[in-house]
């Protein structure tokens, strides 16, 4: 039980670390890994990063935390970029926008869906934690939004934009970078555990699910995945993945359907046989049950 709620804890602090948290990030390293010449994924702290750098200038996909943001700088640096000319956000957590205010600040245009931008201005809860987002400064708001799709054509890649409604939360952003087989698939796409489904901002597993199934359409086996959280991945993993949701979403709704609560659904320990694999991450079983199920 307390290892549970220790790491319920930790999972509200990675999307809830404030602006000023330095202290918690003066140890953290990141990591630069090549997919293709001119694309890198980045790890450190918060969401996987995507870097896209060339003559037409770097393109990058979401931004970890604020005290994060000269480290990042830094690492695009060594791989060849330089100060990103657009900036997405795959979605409004602050593990992923925590760095928009000082990427503004110098200049780099931040792009979003049209709900993160709401978000982002209005401020937002996280409903799973009762943890308030305040309203975001000026310069962290993006100024290019966005309803369904778009289209970047940079360094000789196009990347194609595009929205997959109610799926992690409501203003999913997944990239696919056409040419270099690359899929960017912001938290609809956690690898390896289960992922965090943010249902009071609309997110549901089915919503996840039909995001995952674009991805798949998108995909072959010499694809290059970057999800939110977790190690890159291929087409097979993106498939497990999958099917240990459509498992954990046929077992939940059966359970709904017959009157159960939440708190009937964990005492039933449906997903029992799923803990070994995806339960020991972000979430354990029973906190994520609770979590996703008014979103089953």
């Amino acid at each position: 039980m307390r290892k549970g709620l220790l790491t319920t804890i930790a999972a509200a602090a990675l999307l809830t670390i404030p602006l000023g948290a330095q202290a918690q990030m003066d140890d953290v390293k990141i990591k630069a890994q090549k997919l293709t010449d001119g694309i890198h994924m980045l790890r450190g702290k918060g969401g996987n990063i995507g870097v896209l750098t060339g003559p037409d200038g770097t393109f990058m996909i979401d931004d970890q935390f604020a005290p994060l943001t000269d480290k990042i700088l830094a690492a695009i640096k060594e791989i060849g970029g330089d100060v990103p000319r657009f900036m997405i956000n795959t979605h409004y957590h602050h593990d992923h926008t925590g760095g928009n205010e000082n990427l503004g600040n110098k200049g780099v245009i931040i792009v979003s869906h049209d709900n993160v931008r709401k978000k982002l201005v209005n401020g937002a809860t996280i409903k799973a934690f009762n943890k308030v987002i305040p309203p975001a400064a000026k310069a962290a708001v993006p100024v290019i939004t966005f309803a369904e799709e778009m289209t970047f054509h940079l360094n000789g890649e196009t990347l194609h934009v595009f929205h997959s409604s109610n799926a992690h939360t409501d203003g999913d952003s997944i990239i696919h970078f056409k040419k270099a087989n690359v899929i960017h698939a912001g938290d609809t796409f956690f690898n390896g555990f289960y992922p965090f489904i943010d249902t009071g901002a609309g997110g549901t597993v089915q919503g996840v699910i039909a995001a995952v199934d674009k991805m798949l359409a998108l995909a072959d086996d010499n694809t290059k995945i970057i999800p939110g959280h977790g190690p890159l991945a291929d087409k097979a993993a993106l498939v497990a993945y999958r099917t240990m949701l459509m498992t954990a979403q046929t077992r939940l709704s059966s359970l709904k359907s017959s009157g159960k609560s939440a708190a009937d659904a964990v005492a039933a320990k449906p997903l029992s046989d799923l803990e070994t694999t995806w339960g020991k991450g972000f979430l354990p079983t029973d906190k994520w049950i609770t979590i996703v199920y008014d979103g089953v």
